[in-house]
């Protein structure tokens, strides 16, 4: 359901965040702006790019850790909006403290990640990394923005007060095509902690949600338990994900899970850090 704030960001774009947005970009420079396919990082990168024009750039970072489809929504987005853009090269699968899935898992990722990207800042001769953490992701449990802090990523969503609702407001108002984009996290977030990460088992979740997509449900999570594979859909869709499991459950079946259920708590982000608040 949407809340009374959402439907008048929604409605009312909050364009004094948006000034607010342009001067913590001016205030920062000559920014690289880290990409990751989602409407955070499309709406700092259009914004940075319409402000700072040729003193920007951006890059994304490909992963085996990153859904195919972000990171043709990056390259789509750099290409309509005439940004410039580099594609890095990122294996997370060369670090041990990543494989191993811990509940810091993020933090190494972020310390890795950041380096590349301050490589290409230099590069460039850009003096800011920004990335598209907003205002909302700060009450989160989201050990990555240690790393950030360390390696002195900025986050100017964040910085000029934008929540996640005022993201899709004010990308609505620039008329980003994202703007309704689903939230896509790392592919990572699908594993439980302490269960290591292997290309086998991410591209199997990566599939899994796209045959989700496929049947008509734009907001699912497979969680991978082993050979179980947990779907996370919206509350008022589980009706009809029953309805289509003659479909459905095959179809993770031939990817490689031998169980397929669902949650009946529905979709939700951090459901994997739901199991640190019994700790």
């Amino acid at each position: 359901m949407t809340s009374p704030s959402e439907s008048m960001e929604r409605s009312e774009p909050p364009l004094e965040r948006l000034a607010a947005l342009r001067r913590e970009l001016r205030r920062l420079g000559p920014s690289l702006v880290a990409c990751s396919g989602g409407v955070d990082s499309a709406l700092l990168a259009v914004v940075a790019h319409n402000l700072l024009g040729d003193r920007m750039s951006c890059a994304f970072l490909d992963s085996p850790l990153v859904p195919r489809a972000d990171a043709r929504a990056v390259e789509n987005l750099a290409a309509r909006h005439g940004i410039p853009l580099t594609v890095i090269p990122f294996d997370p699968l060369g670090v041990p403290e990543i494989v191993r899935n811990g509940t810091d898992r993020c933090y190494h990722c972020k310390k890795a990640s950041a380096r590349l990207l301050w490589r290409e800042a230099a590069e460039r001769g850009l003096g800011a990394v920004v990335d598209g953490v907003n205002a909302s992701d700060l009450q989160q449990f989201r050990p990555g923005l240690v790393a950030c802090a360390e390696e002195d990523v900025q986050h100017p969503l964040a910085g000029a007060g934008i929540s996640k609702p005022m993201v899709r407001a004010l990308a609505r108002h620039l008329e980003i095509e994202v703007a309704d984009k689903p939230a896509s996290a790392c592919l990572a977030s699908r594993v439980p902690y302490g269960e290591d990460l292997t290309p086998g088992l991410l591209a199997m979740v990566e599939e899994s949600e796209r045959v989700l997509n496929a049947l008509g449900f734009r907001e699912s999570r497979v969680r991978a338990h082993g050979t179980l594979a947990r779907i996370e859909i919206p509350v008022n869709e589980l009706d009809r994900a029953v309805a289509d499991a003659a479909s459905l459950v095959p179809a993770l079946k031939v990817i490689g899970f031998v169980y397929v259920t669902l949650d009946l708590e529905g979709y939700r982000t951090g459901a994997m850090d739901e199991v640190l608040k019994l700790e």
